[in-house]
């Protein structure tokens, strides 16, 4: 006999198969199941597309009548580019929902439940409820902060080492990793380099998958005083968009310069460590970033670390020792005195890939003494 956590793990499994093609929107599944048989299963394909809902259900048809449905994420209850799904989850006829988690958006938060509980079908919240937050992260950040969820990316050797002294660094990790980094690529909206990084190694930061067509990330490149060469392959804006983020008092020829060739130019604030990056982020969301992957260098990823402004840590560990000190590490910036001023993390998954290892973390959520 299935319980209602492998109805919902199911659902989470349909939700998670459409991964780097809902943004901005959520991923979502959804199984309908009466008499201990599924009879209906949807998932949200694509963003502007309908949702995982008015795929089981249609599925169902009158099958609906009398059963459960099992969503991952809370029943829309307001109009956008589909009509709410709460709504034609209670004219569907089943007569209980059950509901991995609520949704974050403050246009929907709880009315999509209440609005079915109003019409008098059972609805149950939290089952496998952890398990759809860590699946829609970057939803549920956006809806709160309305900023990207920020990714911190590199490969290292065992060491520590991201290159050496010379800035050499292909490749540090196997082919399989490298593949991996594509699929991520392919999940996200946009990806982010510090000028250096353009001059030094002239990447496409584009997605090449083995399997299937790429879904290319906007290119962003953090360049204060405008060195990206205008012969570099990113500025070449025929298969993806770039953007250049720079200062309020950059050179308005060079800018113009670049305008022709397509790059979109985006001017900030600067402080004393350099472009403004909150105000990087908000104008970045605003141009459809809700995923932002960070591949910079250490000066780069230290920034970011500085502003508190990683939401997760995706690092590859090839079983390499480089050794040198002037190799290069993942963050530089300013010496701390003491191991107290560490930034702490979370471990959250530690996967064998080929001969490399990916760490998933997250920045530790420190504890109140309240």
């Amino acid at each position: 006999m299935k319980t209602d956590q492998d109805y919902m793990q199911l659902a989470l499994q349909l939700a998670a198969s459409a991964k780097g093609n809902t943004n901005p929107n959520p991923l979502v599944g959804a199984v309908i199941v009466k008499d201990g048989v599924i009879v209906g299963t949807g998932l949200h394909r694509k963003a502007g597309e309908p949702h995982a809902e008015v795929h089981a259900v249609k599925m169902a048809g009158d099958h609906a009548k009398g059963a459960t449905i099992y969503v991952t994420l809370e029943p829309c209850s307001h109009y956008g580019k589909t009509p709410p799904c709460a709504n034609l989850v209670k004219e569907s006829g089943v007569t209980r929902v059950v509901v991995a988690t609520e949704d974050p958006n403050p246009e929907v938060a709880g009315r999509g439940i209440q609005l079915l509980r109003d019409a008098g079908i059972e609805v149950e919240v939290g089952i496998l409820q952890e398990e759809a937050q860590k699946l829609n992260k970057r939803f549920i950040h956006n809806m709160l902060t309305e900023r990207p969820f920020v990714v911190a990316k590199f490969a290292m050797t065992l060491d520590g080492k991201i290159a050496t002294y010379n800035g050499h660094s292909q490749w540090i990790t196997n082919e399989e990793a490298r593949a991996d980094v594509h699929e991520l690529r392919h999940e996200v909206d946009g990806i982010l380099v510090g000028v250096q990084t353009v001059i030094n190694d002239n990447p496409k930061l584009t997605t090449r998958l083995a399997d299937r067509p790429g879904r290319n990330p906007i290119r962003v490149v953090l360049d204060r005083t405008l060195r990206t060469p205008l012969n570099a392959h990113i500025v070449n804006t025929t298969e993806v968009r770039t953007i250049i983020v720079t200062s309020h008092d950059a050179n308005e020829n060079a800018i113009k310069e670049y305008e022709k060739l397509g790059v979109e130019i985006i001017r900030v604030a600067v402080n004393a460590s350099g472009l403004n990056l909150d105000e990087t982020l908000q104008a970045l969301y605003k141009q459809g970033i809700t995923h932002l992957l960070v591949e910079g260098g250490g000066t780069v990823n230290a920034s970011f670390l500085r502003n508190n402004i990683i939401d997760q840590y995706i690092v590859y560990i090839a079983p390499k020792v480089l050794g040198g000190k002037n190799s290069i590490t993942p963050f530089t910036g300013d010496d701390v005195e003491t191991i107290d001023f560490a930034s702490l993390v979370e471990f959250d998954e530690v996967t064998r890939i080929g001969e490399d290892l990916r760490i998933i973390a997250y920045p530790k959520k420190v504890k109140s003494n309240e």
